[in-house]
């Protein structure tokens, strides 16, 4: 092992069970209440041939929780015949239960509805699907209201009533696979099948931004061994178009995930749901190349709007409130940009309709936008979501009272510091290369795949001299930045998008020292691999 590597586990704290967790030591998944309800209900409607419809959520989080549905009821013997899946249309359902769903329900005799990445806060359609002799079990992992809808069950880890702490921070996905791992402890399901499914619980988990420790590190950790094998032509596809060349969760979370959430983001979540399904290369190829076209017309619809705003100029308000004439399905991206670029809590909100403005918002630190629109629900027809994002819907004649008291609530908190959540922090400091090798590199990817609580490994680079900036591309706003350390050992350095007064740095000028903050990755050129690494901040003194 890389001494280096083992300063960065001992800076960490990390142990040999976090490196190689163990599947058989994932947590008993009848500790979440609901669990048995549920698996018993299933059994039911197996017994009975019943009619399933398992309703979804139109992100990667909810697409890949209804696949992971859908083939656990299959393994547990629902013939296919019987399940049907369900998800909600971005711009005319929303988030959660359409109420379009009663009707198809009853079309098509459904008996049992069974709920992916929402359901919690809908208890007005399941009172009205219980009037029908329709049951309906609620798998989730969203906040929940204090008055819980009257389902068979609901497995939610973030029940008020009943909080499940050691798998709180479940995805969607990972609360449906939790429901599989139940089938099988309860012998419906062969042990060990269930494991196949776990590609599809590392992408929801990655894409939907969970922590990526306890519960969550262990299924991530088998999720990745299974996708570097997966049976899914459509994945084997959607990778390759990406050119996905190394699996990490940088490759999933930046070209697998927008890939499959631009479905959803543009027309139909439903395209990327059937690309998970497809058994067929021949249209797993034809739908991995509409992904591919849909993602380049999401990445110039979400380029547009944000120079638009950046135009305009930004308020001086500690949150920023923007409205515009844009694609609703690139709003939450738009408004992740402005917190990366200002720092600043953003809302982004598009007109819908004649006087309706719908939108989505991104915070950081302390500002948790569920708890803030709760504060201001008088200005808007509706909201809600969690700490870091949120959805809303605002009438224009309530958007200057709007703005003016979700500015005044954020101002009432009195929050310091809230920069410092957004900074980089280095996990190591170097003085020289020599212990960036391709074995330390190998060791690294043990720590894989990556995310909250435990992020990629961050290096400040001291004493270091520039020999050469390039930019490069197109637009020529990209950055080469070679170094040298003190022993006269290089390293290539790459910034994508770079400020200007990175891509305006003068090597030659005795006044510039930096301490750059970096993440490295592997190059391979020729047949030949070399360490490289990703700039995150020059850190200039």
């Amino acid at each position: 092992m890389n001494k280096l590597f083992v300063r960065l586990l001992k800076s960490r704290g990390l142990t040999p069970e976090f490196l190689h967790p163990k599947y058989e030591q994932t947590i008993d998944p009848f500790i979440l209440p609901g669990m048995k309800e549920a698996t018993d209900r299933i059994e039911k409607a197996i017994k009975n041939q019943e009619k399933i419809l398992i309703y979804g959520d139109y992100d990667v989080d909810g697409v890949t929780a209804s696949t992971v549905m859908e083939q656990a009821l299959h393994l547990a013997g629902v013939n296919p015949k019987n399940t049907t899946i369900m998800l909600p249309d971005r711009f005319a359902d929303g988030y959660g239960m359409s109420p379009k769903l009663i009707e198809k329900a009853k079309k098509e005799d459904i008996t049992l509805v069974i709920t992916v990445d929402c359901g919690s806060g809908n208890r007005d359609i399941i009172e009205e699907l219980n009037t029908l002799s329709i049951d309906t079990i609620v798998t989730d992992h969203h906040e929940t209201p204090e008055i819980l809808p009257d389902a068979i069950a609901i497995i939610n880890p973030k029940r008020k009533d009943q909080p499940t702490e050691p798998l709180y921070n479940l995805a969607g996905v990972g609360v449906a696979f939790k429901l599989t791992q139940a089938l099988v402890k309860q012998n419906l399901i062969k042990n060990g099948q269930e494991k196949w499914l776990l590609d599809l619980v590392l992408l929801g988990t990655i894409c939907d931004n969970m922590t990526m420790i306890n519960e969550n590190r262990t299924l991530c950790y088998y999720g990745l061994k299974v996708l570097e094998k997966t049976r899914r032509p459509g994945l084997r596809e959607l990778m390759s178009r990406a050119r996905v060349k190394n699996l990490t969760s940088d490759s999933i979370g930046f070209q697998i995930g927008p890939r499959l959430n631009a479905a959803g983001r543009l027309e139909s979540a439903e395209i990327s749901l059937n690309l998970l399904r497809t058994k067929s290369p021949t249209e797993a190829a034809a739908i991995a190349e509409k992904l591919e076209e849909l993602n380049q017309k999401r990445k110039t619809e979400q380029q547009s709007a944000t120079k638009e705003i950046k135009n305009r100029g930004i308020k001086d308000n500690p949150v920023i409130i923007e409205t515009g004439h844009w694609h609703e399905g690139i709003l939450g991206i738009v408004a992740g940009r402005l917190v990366e670029d200002y720092h600043k809590p953003a809302f982004v909100l598009t007109e819908v309709e004649n006087g309706i403005f719908k939108g989505s918002a991104r915070s950081f630190g302390d500002f948790n936008l569920a708890e803030a629109l709760t504060k201001v629900k008088d200005t808007i027809i509706k909201g809600g979501g969690h700490a870091g994002a949120a959805g809303i819907s605002v009438e224009q004649k309530n958007l200057y009272e709007f703005r003016e008291k979700i500015n005044d609530y954020y101002r009432s908190l009195k929050l310091i510091n809230q920069e410092d959540y957004l900074k980089t922090h280095a996990d190591l400091e170097l003085e020289d290369f020599s212990d960036l090798t391709l074995e330390f590199l190998n060791d690294l990817k043990s720590l894989e795949p990556f995310g909250a609580g435990n992020e990629e490994p961050i290096f400040k680079l001291k004493n270091v001299q520039i020999d050469n900036v390039t930019r490069m591309g197109a637009d020529r706003n990209h950055l080469r930045l070679d170094l040298r350390d003190k022993t006269g050992k290089y390293l290539k350095l790459v910034a994508f998008y770079a400020p200007e007064k990175w891509l305006n740095l003068d090597p030659t000028d005795p006044m510039v020292r930096i301490e750059p903050l970096i993440t490295l990755t592997e190059n391979e050129f020729n047949g030949v691999k070399s360490v490289e690494a990703r700039l995150l901040d020059l850190n200039m003194v």
